[in-house]
């Protein structure tokens, strides 16, 4: 598929789908034509990227754990158990961070109550 096409489905941007491309996120083909042709799986592969950037993952953290996610699925390949270490320090980043969030949150509703 076309870059617009997977823009679309996706619910992005082609821009930013060029971006996953500089990253190495993603790797479409290339038609004859020159335009980029993006394999039906791409879809899956944006969503897992976009779920990981909105996580607060970097990008190069990503490419390490997108080769390790099956396509459409939501647990590690078995072939990479060396990556679990460095996504449970991310998990407990991100809950360090929602802790501090809901805190902020109590502080505003004590001064709105008020």
């Amino acid at each position: 598929m076309r870059i617009g096409e997977l823009a679309r489905l996706t619910g992005t941007t082609p821009r930013a789908l060029r971006y996953y491309e500089e990253q190495g996120l993603l790797r479409p083909g290339r038609r004859p034509s020159g335009y980029r042709d993006y394999p039906p799986q791409a879809e899956h592969t944006v969503h897992h990227i976009q779920l990981l950037l909105s996580a607060g993952l970097g990008t190069a953290t990503i490419a390490e754990i997108l080769p390790c996610v099956p396509d459409g699925a939501t647990v590690l390949a078995p072939k990479c158990p060396e990556l679990l270490d460095g996504l449970a320090r991310e998990r407990a980043r991100i809950t360090e961070t929602m802790d501090g969030l809901a805190a902020a949150r109590d502080v505003l509703d004590r001064i709105i109550g008020a």
